[in-house]
C-alpha cells in the first residue's frame, strides 16, 4: 500500500509507480479517501526490490505492508483515518438509522411514500426500500424495476438518501444512474465475489455512494466477513458498512441466530462502521426493539430496521417483522439514550 507525501499522486507520478509494479507482475488500484488517496498494490507485494524502488521515490511517504488477509479493511490501514458521512450523519459520531419497507409494492406506491415520511419523522436518516428481491421460491414476488422510480420519488419528497439491494451488475448500474446512495449487498450475495468486485468498480472513487454489506447466513469466522468487504475496497471503493443480520441455525422462535454480539469482534479487526439489522436477525416485530438496543449496547454504529405504515398490507417480510412508525420512533429514542450512555466518557 503506497502512501504519497501529498494528498494524491500526479498523473506523471502514478504512471511511474504503475510502471515499476508492472515489472513485478502487480497492478495499482487507487483508493480515494476523504483526506488523501492511497494506492493499493494488487498482487504479490513481498518482492524487496520492488519495495525498495518505490520507497526510493521522493514523493512516496511510506509503503505499508500489513500482513493481513484484508490489508485495506484492516484496522491498521490508512483507510482507518477516513470518515463516511451519509444523510448528514458521520458514522461513529452519532447513531445512524436506516428504515423502510422490505419490499416496495409497485401497485400501491402510496404505502411507501407514507412510510418514507413517517420514518423521517421518527428520526431515520436513510429510507430503505426493496426494488429487487431474492426469493427462495421462484414463484414468489421477485420485485419490479418500476419500484426504483417509487424509491427515488420518496427520496426526493423526504430529502432522505435511498438504500436498496442489488443482485446483478445491471441492478448496480440502474441504481447508481437513478441516484441511490447506499447499495446493499444482501446475505445471499455476500459471498458472490463477482458481484462484490463489480460494485467496487462501479462506485469507484465516488464519495457520495457507499455499500452496505450484509453478513451471509452461512459465514463462519469474522475474517470471512471482512474479507468479503476487502473485495469491494480492493476494486476501488472504501465506503463500506458491515451489517450483521443473523446467521444459521436459528433458535426456535427466531428467524435467524441474532449476531449483534460480533460488533466488538469486528471493531478489533477493522475500521469499517457496523450497522446491525435486528429485523432479519429475529424476524418478528415484537422482538426487534430489544435486539436493536442490544446491538447498540454491543457498540453498533447504527441500525437498519424494517418499517411500514401498515405492516399487514406489506408484501415480502413486512407483515411479520416490520415495525410501525410509532414503535420505530420509540426504539430510536431509546437507542439514542443508550448510545449517549456508551459514549458519555
Amino acid at each position: 500500500m503506497i502512501l504519497p507525501k501529498n494528498p494524491r499522486l500526479t498523473p506523471e507520478q502514478l504512471t511511474e509507480v504503475t510502471a515499476i509494479v508492472t515489472e513485478f507482475g502487480c497492478k495499482i488500484q487507487p483508493i480515494i479517501g476523504a483526506v488523501r488517496t492511497i494506492y493499493a498494490i494488487v498482487g504479490d507485494e513481498r518482492d524487496e526490490l520492488m519495495i525498495n524502488r518505490l520507497e526510493g521515490l521522493d514523493y512516496v511517504d511510506r509503503i505499508d505492508r500489513i500482513q493481513s488477509p484484508f490489508k485495506l479493511m484492516d484496522l491498521r490501514s490508512d483507510l482507518a483515518n477516513g470518515r463516511l458521512t451519509i444523510g448528514g450523519v458521520t458514522l461513529g459520531r452519532e447513531l445512524f438509522v436506516i428504515a423502510g419497507q422490505c419490499t416496495i409494492d409497485p401497485k400501491n406506491p402510496n404505502y411507501f411514500y407514507e412510510t418514507a415520511q413517517a420514518v423521517k419523522e421518527a428520526g431515520a436518516h436513510v429510507i430503505r426500500g426493496g426494488v429487487w428481491k431474492p426469493r427462495t421460491n421462484p414463484y414468489a414476488f421477485q420485485g419490479d424495476t418500476k419500484s426504483l422510480d417509487i424509491l427515488m420519488e420518496a427520496s426526493r419528497r423526504t430529502g432522505l438518501p435511498a438504500d436498496t439491494e442489488v443482485m446483478e451488475e445491471e441492478h448496480i448500474r440502474l441504481a447508481l444512474d437513478a441516484g441511490v446512495t447506499l447499495l446493499q449487498i444482501g446475505a445471499r450475495n455476500a459471498l458472490n465475489y463477482s458481484l462484490l468486485r463489480a460494485v467496487g468498480r462501479a462506485i469507484g472513487n465516488r464519495a457520495d455512494r457507499a455499500v452496505l454489506l450484509k453478513r451471509s447466513i452461512h459465514m463462519g469466522p469474522i475474517s470471512e466477513f471482512i474479507s468479503a468487504a476487502e473485495y469491494i475496497a480492493a476494486f476501488g471503493n472504501p465506503n463500506i458498512i458491515l451489517c450483521p443480520r443473523g446467521t444459521s441455525p436459528a433458535p426456535d422462535g427466531y428467524r435467524n441466530h441474532p449476531d449483534e454480539s460480533i460488533t466488538p469482534l469486528l471493531k478489533e479487526k477493522t475500521w469499517a462502521a457496523v450497522v446491525v439489522d435486528p429485523s432479519h436477525s429475529v424476524g418478528k416485530a415484537a422482538y426487534v426493539p430489544a435486539c436493536a438496543l442490544a446491538a447498540v449496547a454491543y457498540g453498533a454504529d447504527g441500525l437498519c430496521i424494517e418499517t411500514h405504515v401498515s405492516p399487514s398490507h406489506g408484501i415480502g417480510d413486512d407483515p411479520k417483522q416490520a415495525l410501525t412508525p410509532e414503535v420505530l420512533a420509540k426504539t430510536i429514542r431509546q437507542a439514542k439514550q443508550l448510545w449517549a450512555l456508551r459514549h458519555a466518557s
